[in-house]
């Protein structure tokens, strides 16, 4: 698995405006310039987390992008999904079936049982990680993550018993 580099420029600027005190946010200029992307593809990510709802624009000739709702609601689930998409779908399926118009492997396939695990576990892990978590130092992510593996753990350990 690879994480593109649309999630992660993607990520960055939202973590970017997230932490900007500018009540007219950080325009495209100021978000490429402080990122070191092109103008272009900071527009390109700003739309797509536009049309997703993450952040929103304020209006004028000093206007910028700021954040639609407060950091300790914006899951990374749904970062993630907005900007790449999830790492396996249903549709995925039908879009390797070899030479054949369907998978031979439709009605019975271990292999989609397992891209079907991976997602989950990845979807339960990032929706338990909000921007939040995220804005402080390395340090203070690794501690808030750690808290989240720790949840994971506890709530492992309670199904099993």
């Amino acid at each position: 698995m690879k994480i593109s580099a649309q999630d992660e420029y993607g990520l960055r600027i939202l973590l970017r405006i997230a932490r900007s005190e500018s009540e007219e946010g950080l325009s495209i200029p100021q978000l490429s310039e402080a990122e070191g992307m092109s103008a272009s593809y900071v527009a390109k990510l700003t739309r797509t987390l536009r049309m997703a709802g993450l952040i929103q624009s304020t209006p004028g000739q000093k206007g910028g992008y700021v954040l639609a709702r407060a950091p300790e609601e914006i899951q990374l689930s749904k970062v993630l999904r907005a900007l790449g998409g999830p790492l396996y779908d249903e549709d995925f399926c039908d879009s390797h079936s070899g030479a054949f118009r369907i998978c031979t492997n439709s009605v019975d396939c271990s292999v989609r049982s397992l891209w079907k695990i991976i997602q989950y576990s990845v979807d339960h892990v990032l929706g338990q990680v909000t921007l939040r978590d995220l804005l402080g130092s390395e340090q203070n992510a690794n501690q808030a993550l750690q808290h989240v593996v720790q949840y994971l753990n506890q709530a492992r350990a309670a199904v099993g018993s």
